[in-house]
């Protein structure tokens, strides 16, 4: 491996705490580094430790095995020129070595230590058996939730082999800084440290301020203080992304080992001051971490030991029986890398979603968007029932947020389908599962949300009273998934009403009359008659704005018209939206305008990676999401590649030309997943323009969530 390989690695915690960097062990990202904490789960995540700078000194030579930018240009030192192999599976795994020397290294991130009261939560199958939201949210739970002091962990181990004893050097490289920003050396910025046997306590203090404390242990070595900075790290990613690119990283001191051959030395970095009563750190520690692992997945997903490392189907047609690129196959690394999104909010009160990796938080349109992917097709219903109910318990004025900030700030309710793609989402869990009990719960937010939108509410959103449907009209806000703001204004308003949300208004009547009638049939509901009325009267209006969805029909162009605008005027722009109107499970279009609306977005929107948000003919169409934040924020919705629509295309392909073979190849996509990017995810983006390059978050919850849906394990 002599190539400067930059693709990348991502290791999660279930509380939004992460690691990540590149195969070549370089930081190329503000993103990069190994123990970004969550202090206030999912959010607020701060880098506390960036790596360790290894240094093998051997009897005729000292090795430096990192790899730095530098911004003068350098490349010091170049340890990945001795990098002989790097794995993902089970953990990231590095081999650095020469004829006569090997130094291994591998990470693990211990998830969020809820245990079994966890897995059994959010867990699968008959596993299910914890108490509901109301409990665990409310002062009479039985169980208090875990603070993420005792959850937010990364274990590192080294081992050596070689025919002479070797000495290894770890320089700590720590910061205290909000994982957007980089680190600066500056005068008001302080850090101390406390000594203690075999581990030593850090925390930075800026301006007199104490930030988070941490702690870093080990089973071997002595350990020097000689605190210094180290100036002028380059990250070229952010170079490309127009943004700040340089960091600065202090090293409080530095750790050496002497190793026989054979010999091993684990790490730990725990968030939190040392706990007198923490179990001792043992090389066995790190084995007992990645097996417990293995277990809570094996529980989650229902795996049988003998299954992990066989091969599936796909990877038999593709490679051979004997011949794959990982001994885990496809679908269970698929699983595995679903588990990566899935987050406690509250430290364990509720589950949340992060929309992707590495910048964004959770997000209601993406939860739910990702939902049927990442709970219902892995059969973790209990997930899904935890996800709708706290989304539920959000509902104001009929909308469901779409941004979800710091605990101490309100959610933002800024969409205008969150609040529909919540009941779509609901009817498949529903139809999953015939929870009618949980549908009586959950039917006072559903008359909230019809009654809102009937009614009127934010951002002039309302229904209109002459078609029945859903239109909205609101300067300066973006309240579709089309959502980019550049300079306060939107790059594609949608203004209006915009045909997957009237698309959705329709299942979602369909939805609520199919409800109404089977709360009507209970024993236990009083007033059955009330429901047979409501659902006569959410039949009705469901017909209308079937009836309605055909003012978008464009039949010279054989698609459907995007939004018919506030003045009437018809936007005839080929964007996906007419593909995700076919494939919700009330579709209101007939056969033939389904296949003449899938024959033209076969042509001009698909892609080997998903859907192009916008006709490369258009005149607003950009090929390329690159360059200036602005620049790329105009590009984000006017032809860059959205690999979660891969999903919607499929499902309106099996309903309207079932008999038919899909006109997509999995292959790229899933050698994506596998070889490029972040390996074993999904990116959240590509380019419109061949050769469609992966942009934007390198891990999506839509997009694999979307992957998982549709792909036959």
């Amino acid at each position: 491996m002599a190539d400067l390989d930059t693709r990348e690695w991502l290791l999660t915690n279930g509380l939004g705490s992460f690691a990540s960097g590149t195969v070549s062990d370089v930081r190329t990202r503000t993103y990069h580094g190994w123990l970004f904490a969550a202090t206030n789960s999912p959010s607020r995540r701060t880098l506390l430790f960036s790596h360790l700078e290894a240094s093998l000194e051997l009897p005729k030579q000292v090795i430096a095995l990192g790899t730095n930018f530098w911004g003068s240009g350098q490349i010091d030192p170049a340890g990945y020129e001795l990098l002989r192999h790097f794995n993902i599976n089970p953990v990231p795994k590095w081999v650095w070595g020469e004829d006569d020397w090997q130094l291994t290294r591998q990470l693990v991130m211990p998830h969020f230590c809820g245990g079994d009261r966890e897995v059994g939560r959010w867990g699968g199958g008959e596993k299910n058996f914890t108490p509901t939201l109301r409990e665990a949210a409310g002062a009479s739970t039985p169980h208090l939730p875990i603070t993420p002091s005792s959850c937010n962990r990364l274990l590192i181990q080294y081992r050596y082999e070689g025919k002479d004893e070797g000495i290894l050097r770890l320089r700590l490289l720590i910061a205290d800084r909000d994982f957007h920003d980089q680190q600066k050396a500056t005068p008001q910025l302080q850090f101390s440290q406390l000594l203690g046997q075999g581990q030593v306590c850090l925390q930075g203090i800026n301006s007199g301020l104490f930030g988070t404390p941490w702690h870093l242990r080990w089973t071997r070595g002595n350990y020097q203080p000689d605190g210094f900075w180290y100036w002028n790290y380059h990250l070229p990613e952010e170079t490309r992304r127009g943004l700040s690119d340089r960091e600065d990283l202090y090293s409080p001191g530095y750790l050496t080992v002497t190793l026989l051959p054979g010999d091993v030395v684990t790490l730990e970095a725990k968030v939190g001051f040392p706990d007198l009563l923490q179990s001792p750190l043992t090389d066995d520690t790190f084995a007992e971490v990645v097996e417990a692992e293995q277990d809570r997945l094996s529980l989650v997903f229902g795996w049988e030991q003998e299954e992990v490392g066989r091969l599936g189907d796909w990877e038999k047609r593709r490679w051979g029986e004997k011949s794959t690129p990982s001994s885990f196959p496809i679908w269970q690394q698929l699983l595995k890398a679903s588990d990566q999104f899935v987050v406690s909010r509250f430290c364990g009160a509720e589950p949340t979603v992060i929309a992707g990796y590495h910048w964004f938080n959770d997000r209601g349109r993406d939860t739910l968007i990702a939902l049927p992917g990442l709970a219902l097709r892995t059969q973790r219903f209990d997930l899904a029932k935890g996800l709708l109910q706290s989304l539920g318990r959000y509902c104001r004025h009929g909308l469901i947020p779409n941004i979800f900030p710091n605990l101490e700030n309100e959610p933002v309710y800024n969409s205008i389908d969150t609040a529909l793609w919540w009941i779509e989402t609901l009817g498949l869990y529903l139809e999953a599962t015939q929870d009618w009990l949980f549908l009586a719960e959950q039917y006072p937010v559903i008359q909230q949300i019809y009654k809102a939108f009937i009614g009127g509410t934010r951002y002039n959103i309302q229904v209109d009273s002459t078609d029945g449907l859903i239109g909205w009209d609101a300067r300066g806000v973006a309240l579709t998934w089309m959502d980019a703001v550049v300079d306060g204004q939107p790059v594609t308003p949608r203004r209006g009403k915009p045909v997957e949300i009237n698309a959705l208004w329709y299942s979602a009547l369909c939805w609520a009359s199919r409800w109404a009638e089977i709360l009507s049939e209970q024993e236990t509901v009083a007033e059955p008659s009330r429901f047979a009325k409501q659902a006569r009267r959410y039949s009705q209006q469901a017909q209308q704005v079937k009836d309605s969805l055909q003012q978008f029909w464009n039949s010279q162009l054989g698609y459907l018209y995007d939004t018919i605008e506030p003045d009437d005027h018809r936007n005839s722009q080929v964007r996906p939206n007419a593909v995700i109107a076919l494939s919700l499970t009330h579709c209101a279009f007939s056969i033939q305008q389904g296949r003449q609306i899938l024959q033209l977005a076969t042509k001009r929107l698909l892609t080997p990676y998903g859907l192009r948000s916008l006709d490369p003919t258009d005149p607003e169409y950009n090929g390329k999401y690159m360059g200036h934040p602005q620049r790329r924020d105009r590009s984000y919705h006017q032809g860059t590649v959205w690999c979660w629509l891969i999903g919607p295309f499929i499902r309106a392909w099996k309903r309207f030309y079932a008999t038919e073979p899909l006109p997509f190849d999995w292959q790229p996509l899933l050698e994506h997943f596998l070889a490029d990017g972040c390996l074993g995810s999904i990116s959240e983006i590509f380019d419109g323009d061949e050769p469609h390059t992966p942009r934007g978050a390198i891990a999506q919850a839509c997009s694999l969530a979307e992957v998982l849906r549709q792909l036959e394990n």
